[in-house]
């Protein structure tokens, strides 16, 4: 039997008195997409600054058979990492960029490429710090430098959560163009929002594994659905919640009718925005238009 690609051996993490991971035992395997969820506190990003070797811990963590603290250099040049909250950095964009590039061995052009993909118009900020960029522009740099090189591990902590739907969409094409050779954890506290991208379930809760489950493999991450919503009326809250989705309206006699595209791993985040507004809905019509 082979070994799996990242291996938690009996992990504990303390800060002082405050056990944070309380003796972790895990296998990742290979093609694997996992949903780390749990409440905040849970253990999911010190589980992560453990494998990226941020800090000292009790037990082991390997990846593809190196030591996550021990050969740090080595484990890193195999992750792809995109934090929730992106770093305080005062380096400009081009420079950033082709820092990143030179670090691990990518090129710069590749990581211009994806940000391009994402709708980031990297020429027009190139000089701009980074710290100064809004929220969303600055994950999509985060998300292009991490796609934009070889790995062989993606580690996402809220990925998605700065970005328009437009830019989901494109983010989940990207991941579909990854799947057969890229393990992908996902750290979320909430299991609606990444359901669909993954298929297995790990939650932890006071630093300890409580679930652990398989869930249907969604093989088609960057399907898109073509969506048609009827309201009884017109709404001013819906206009403006539906104009963010880039839907377009079409006004008829007695209703509203509108139109747009859903991206597969965002119809759950679809459906729990709509139900604000189930009481106008008259009708809804949906169908897969294809990859």
């Amino acid at each position: 039997m082979s070994e799996p690609l990242i291996r938690f051996q009996n992990l504990s993490k303390r800060f002082k008195r405050n056990r944070v991971l309380d003796a972790v035992t895990l296998d990742l395997e290979p093609g694997e997409r996992i949903a780390l969820i749990g409440s905040n506190g849970a253990g999911k990003t010190t589980l992560i600054r453990c494998l990226l070797g941020e800090y000292t811990f009790d037990g082991g963590v390997i990846v593809d058979g190196l030591g996550a603290r021990r050969e740090r250099t080595h484990v890193l040049s195999t992750i792809g990492f995109v934090p929730q909250l992106p770093p305080p950095l005062k380096m400009p964009v081009r420079q950033l960029v082709h820092f990143a590039a030179a670090i691990c061995g990518s090129s710069a052009e590749r990581m211009l490429d994806v940000a391009r993909r994402l709708g980031l118009d990297v020429q027009s900020i190139a000089a701009r710090p980074f710290n100064r960029l809004s929220g969303g522009m600055k994950q999509k740099l985060l998300i292009a430098i991490a796609l934009g090189r070889d790995t062989r591990v993606l580690v996402l902590d809220e990925p998605a959560a700065n970005l328009d739907p437009e830019a989901r969409q494109i983010f989940f094409q990207l991941l579909a163009e990854r799947l057969e050779n890229t393990t992908m954890i996902i750290s979320s506290h909430r299991l609606d929002e990444v359901a669909p991208l993954v298929n297995r379930v790990i939650e932890m809760d006071m630093g300890k594994i409580v679930l652990d489950d398989r869930v249907a493999d969604e093989s088609s991450l960057a399907a898109l659905f073509a969506v048609c919503l009827v309201f009884s009326r017109a709404d001013e809250a819906i206009a403006k919640t539906l104009t963010g989705w880039n839907f377009v309206a079409e006004e008829a006699a007695e209703t509203t009718a509108w139109t747009g595209e859903v991206a597969a791993p965002d119809r759950l985040r679809f459906f729990g925005m709509l139900s604000r507004y189930v009481g106008l809905l008259s009708r809804i019509e949906m169908h897969e238009t294809g990859d």
